[in-house]
């Protein structure tokens, strides 16, 4: 009993270790060097477009994050490409380095658990991939504010809040398999290739076979319309075991005030509304709640999984 009541005393020294070698290593600076000058060059290069429509359009901040300036993609485009990368670069070698540096035996023969070893360095790269996102989500604001020439209303401070949330979710997804592949997988490489096969799957590839899978499982029938739509709402679901969809989906409705549906929108659901009024906030936050809590349940399942692992491995001096 009075191990249990103690396990978990040594997350907060864990966790301030952890913090203090992500965020003061050299690759993390990398990292933030490349996230934030591409972030930046993304948002720079929207605001001169976005100019031309204040007054015109009631979220003109917003246009900031997901309009696209070629040759360069929207700023929500540069985040869905970097946060995995960044995520799989701080959790791929949370724990087989510290077998390969022999140093796991002499944590633990401290005051400190498996338990509290685990969460501590998930939450301490959770916290830093935080710091990032939102030093970022700042950076954008400021440029917003001083070249636009005024600030942001209230909902769209909010909206873009929300977003930030939404998105470090999306990031504790890939932080979560790259631990887990950690635990799995001694050799770090091997690890780190394996967190990136994944990111490959899903951003590049996953979109491909969808279809393929949509007319395996669900065929439409010629003859009965409604099995169009049930073929489509299969393709939706299949599409969103995909965190990528699922942050997508997220930041359409948080970023998009006007975007009342995520999926195909009979006239039946929009009689009585005014083509183009934005949604308030909190419906925008009901229509993308199963996609966030997806997001947080397999940051869960992940962490459960790798957990159960850990307590598996066998630790030797």
């Amino acid at each position: 009993m009075r191990r249990e009541g103690s396990a978990l005393s040594g997350v907060g020294t864990v966790i301030l270790k952890e913090l203090a070698d992500n965020l003061t290593s050299t690759r993390m600076r990398l990292l933030e060097l490349l996230i934030f000058v591409t972030g930046a060059g993304a948002a720079y290069s929207t605001i001169g477009a976005v100019k031309d429509q204040i007054g015109e359009y009631p979220f003109v901040f917003l246009l900031i994050f997901t309009s696209a300036h070629e040759p360069l993609p929207s700023f929500v485009g540069f985040l869905g490409f970097l946060i995995p990368i960044v995520a799989i670069a701080l959790g791929f070698d949370a724990v087989n380095s510290e077998f390969n540096r022999r140093t796991m035996s002499r944590i633990l023969a401290q005051p400190i658990y498996c338990d509290a070893l685990l969460i501590g360095k998930f939450l301490a790269g959770l916290i830093t991939l935080a710091v990032v996102l939102s030093a970022l989500w700042l950076l954008v604001l400021g440029l917003g504010i001083l070249l636009l020439g005024l600030p942001p209303n209230t909902d769209e401070v909010l909206r873009g809040l929300a977003f930030l949330v939404a998105a470090i979710a999306y990031g504790g997804v890939w932080l979560a398999l790259a631990m887990l592949f950690s635990v799995i997988f001694r050799s770090a490489a091997t690890a780190a290739l394996a967190g990136l096969a994944v990111w490959l799957l899903f951003a590049f590839f996953w979109q491909m076979l969808v279809p393929i899978v949509t007319m395996a499982v669900a065929p439409p029938d010629p003859y009965d319309p409604i099995s169009a739509l049930r073929t489509i709402d299969v393709g939706m679901d299949i599409s969103r075991l995909s965190p990528n969809t699922l942050f997508s989906e997220a930041t359409l409705a948080f970023l998009s005030p006007t975007t009342r549906s995520l999926g195909p929108v009979l006239s039946s659901q929009v009689q009585g509304s005014i083509r183009g009024a934005p949604l308030p906030l909190g419906d925008s936050l009901m229509m993308v709640w199963p996609q966030l809590t997806a997001l947080l349940a397999t940051v869960i399942l992940l962490f459960v999984i790798a957990y159960v692992l850990f307590q598996r491995q066998e630790v030797r001096a």
